[in-house]
């Protein structure tokens, strides 16, 4: 990871994200280069599983970056060649029905397709409550799609909650490790 540029990209799946603090951490600690990007909802929202100003302050403290959160402000890294990865962590059903279906509407769909554009991969860490319902097929169509990787993912709540799918916090690290060779961590589908 030393010297690798990364974009690491938020959507609005609150719930992941002080679980996804550890491997932003564990990327800087590995040398990266990180820069944060949120999409307009994740930079905006306060919830009740944190206040919004509390997310950019410790995003800023943990990359020493300033956040990319308009597609104004992610346009450039196309052009510009900036990352060698991104990773969209947490990437929520809504984000992965834009990006598979080429729909560019906030910063963090603008980032990805900026990005693919010039053949480097990105690496999804899902959390979506409709993964094995209506966005299964995005899913698909995301796994079969070319630069794209994810992190191992697999049912959190089967018996509660049987649509929902979220990716496993322990292994975003080694799958950013795989996705910038070009491969995908094994196995995809994972017991949680």
């Amino acid at each position: 990871m030393k010297g690798k540029r990364i974009g690491f990209a938020m959507t609005g799946s609150f719930c992941t994200f002080q679980e996804i603090m550890t491997p932003l951490r564990e990327l800087v600690a590995a040398g990266a280069e990180v820069q944060p990007i949120m999409s307009e909802t994740a930079y905006n929202q306060t919830t009740r599983f944190g206040d919004a100003a509390s997310w950019h302050q410790a995003l800023t403290a943990i990359t020493g970056k300033n956040i990319i959160h308009s597609i104004t402000e992610a346009e450039p890294i196309g052009p510009n060649r900036l990352f060698d990865l991104i990773i969209v962590a947490p990437c929520t059903g809504n984000t992965i029905a834009k990006l598979a279906n080429a729909i560019t509407d906030t910063a963090v769909t603008m980032a990805v397709k900026a990005h693919l554009r010039n053949g480097r991969p990105v690496l999804l860490f899902i959390s979506t409550n409709d993964g094995l319902g209506l966005n299964a097929k995005n899913i698909g169509l995301l796994l079969a799609a070319r630069n794209v990787f994810f992190v191992p993912f697999g049912q959190d709540d089967p018996h509660g909650k049987p649509t929902s799918l979220v990716a496993d916090s322990k292994l975003l690290v080694e799958a950013a490790r795989h996705a910038l060779v070009g491969k995908q961590l094994q196995p995809v589908l994972i017991q949680r």
